[in-house]
């Protein structure tokens, strides 16, 4: 017999060794199993090797990978093969059931590839940049939707182009293929379509997922908000496409994020142009998915990617090579209407002309300074129809010799006229318009600017600290705090019976509140409390009933 090792932790003292029997000769067999049985000090069966009868079932969980090894020892003895294949498999599925010694792995807290926290400090950056944008949407009177961050597979399916690969799927939920939205823009079309809406001006702001690879350090997730403005109607040509180029800049500036650019196109120039150098019409969307490269790559990689990959011929790509290397305002325009080959072509004349209306629109807007019209903008989503554009950073300026922050666009949009039609059932079309705000870029850059200024950021909006001067004035505290709270007032609380004065005062120095209440018994004798400034240290005794309007008068809260 082989033993199968000391497994249990003491109090068995018959079953150290476990014997085997009953695999040798047929004439062995009796002798082997009685022989067994006669040695086991718990009387139970010598003919089965189960794991309870060889005493390792309470060791075996608290050990299970060692005990289960020494099980599969105590099976070399003279077992049949078939024996010897159920015993392993009855160990190995208490083994499962015990958790064995993948248990043990230590667990990794981390972050979803793509995706990350914000802290208090963040969310403080965060709500400054949410407050200008939705502050700007309604300045220009938009209404507020939300819809759901799941649609039906088929809803997102074919709008994307290219992109499509970078919708995340989710597993069959009660029957129906669910995918997570892509952007805001092809549910705002769902919802327009399903709710039979032909006229509305609104804004959204929400996650979306792409299945992209990460560059978070440039702002890149694969979950992150878009803000979107979009104008759904029918309405004269170019004047809600100009409102949303205002809107950009208006955001822009407003942020002061250095010197930017934006850049416009038009879908029905950009095929146009495909057609008069002599793209097939079946390449165009691919072609388009290519040069919509430029901004990342030289034209030398990108017609190397039009010829070689996607056989295009070389004629082809040198002809387009002359058009999309010119960028300009309405110089570029008129010079591009005189075109002997682009002015023949009808869809490239109609945007030609309604570019230059856009252009008249801008200038009476003032920002023309800040547009330029470049032929190389594609914007690979397919249902854009018209006018398009994107805003780019020039070049970050700062003081403190940093490297400039490279985010590449931080808002882009065009015109869709045909999405909402793809989902009505009868065809019927409504025009939209809209520009997405890319907040995540944005954000990085804002974040990195003011690590680099060491400027501090406050992250409650706390007006003033009610504290103490003496001992046992909680209640007197809880009483002052509370009439704040019901007058409106943003006003905090140490959680201390007996706060020394000092703490109480630096807890406001760390936290940037401007103004501590003190309530002393001198005080409340006098019907007063002490206001104190805490940036300049002044201290002035203010009647009970007049604090209200004093602290907001100090904190200039209407």
């Amino acid at each position: 017999m082989r033993g199968a090792g000391r497994c249990q932790s003491g109090g068995d003292g018959g079953r150290g060794a476990a014997g085997t029997g009953g695999a040798g000769a047929e004439d062995e067999a009796g002798q082997g199993r009685a022989r067994h049985g006669a040695e086991r000090s718990d009387g139970g069966r010598g003919d089965g090797l189960g794991w309870a009868e060889l005493g390792w079932a309470e060791q075996g969980r608290q050990e299970p990978g060692r005990c289960v090894m020494a099980g599969l020892n105590a099976l070399t003895g003279p077992f049949r093969p078939s024996q010897v294949a159920k015993e392993v498999a009855k160990l190995l599925e208490m083994k499962a059931e015990l958790g064995g010694d993948e248990g043990k792995h230590k667990f990794v807290l981390k972050n979803p590839k793509g995706t990350r926290d914000y802290g208090p400090k963040q969310m403080a950056i965060r709500e400054r940049v949410f407050n200008a944008i939705i502050t700007c949407f309604k300045r220009h009177g938009a209404e507020v939707i939300d819809t759901p961050v799941f649609e039906l597979k088929e809803t997102l399916t074919g709008k994307y182009g290219e992109d499509s690969k970078l919708i995340y799927d989710l597993k069959d939920q009660g029957g129906e293929l669910l995918s997570l939205r892509y952007d805001l823009t092809v549910p705002f079309a769902r919802y327009l379509a399903m709710n039979k809406i032909t006229n509305i001006k609104r804004y959204h702001i929400a996650k979306v997922y792409r299945r992209d690879n990460p560059a978070m350090t440039r702002g890149r997730y694969r979950e992150f908000y878009q803000c979107d403005f979009d104008i759904a109607g029918q309405f004269d040509p170019m004047i809600p496409d100009a409102e949303c180029l205002k809107i950009v800049h208006e955001i822009l500036s407003d942020l002061q994020l250095g010197d930017f650019l934006i850049k416009v196109n038009d879908r029905r120039i950009l095929d146009g142009m495909f057609a008069v150098c002599g793209v097939p019409d079946s390449k165009f969307r691919t072609i388009c998915s290519s040069v919509d490269k430029l901004d990342k790559m030289p034209w030398e990689e990108v017609r190397s990617e039009m010829v070689g990959e996607k056989g295009l011929s070389p004629e082809a790509a040198d002809r387009i090579g002359e058009y999309v290397q010119l960028h300009g305002g309405m110089d570029l325009i008129e010079q591009l209407l005189q075109d002997p080959k682009l002015s023949q072509n009808k869809m490239a004349k109609e945007g030609l002309e309604d570019m230059k209306l856009l252009f008249e629109y801008l200038t009476l807007f003032g920002i023309t300074g800040k547009v330029s019209f470049d032929l190389s903008l594609a914007r690979g989503l397919d249902y854009y129809t018209g006018v398009i554009y994107e805003a780019v950073l020039l070049q970050q300026q700062n003081n403190h010799g940093e490297e400039s922050v490279g985010v590449g666009s931080v808002a882009g949009g065009g015109r869709y006229d045909g999405l909402v039609g793809m989902f009505d059932p009868k065809g019927r079309k409504v025009p939209c318009v809209g520009v997405s705000i890319g907040i995540e870029r944005i954000f990085s850059i804002l974040e990195q600017k003011l690590e680099a200024s060491e400027e501090k950021i406050r992250t409650t909006e706390t007006q003033v600290l009610v504290a103490s001067a003496q001992k046992k004035l909680l209640e007197e505290r809880l009483k002052l705090v509370s009439e704040l709270w019901d007058a409106g007032i943003k006003a905090e609380v140490l959680y201390k019976k007996n706060p020394k004065l000092l703490n109480q005062l630096q807890y406001c120095e760390d936290t940037g509140i401007p103004l501590v209440a003190i309530v002393g018994e001198q005080e409340l004798k006098d019907g007063v409390v002490k206001l104190r400034i805490v940036a300049t240290r002044e201290e002035v005794n203010i009647r009970r009933e007049s604090l209200v309007e004093e602290i907001r008068r100090q904190t200039s809260q209407p």
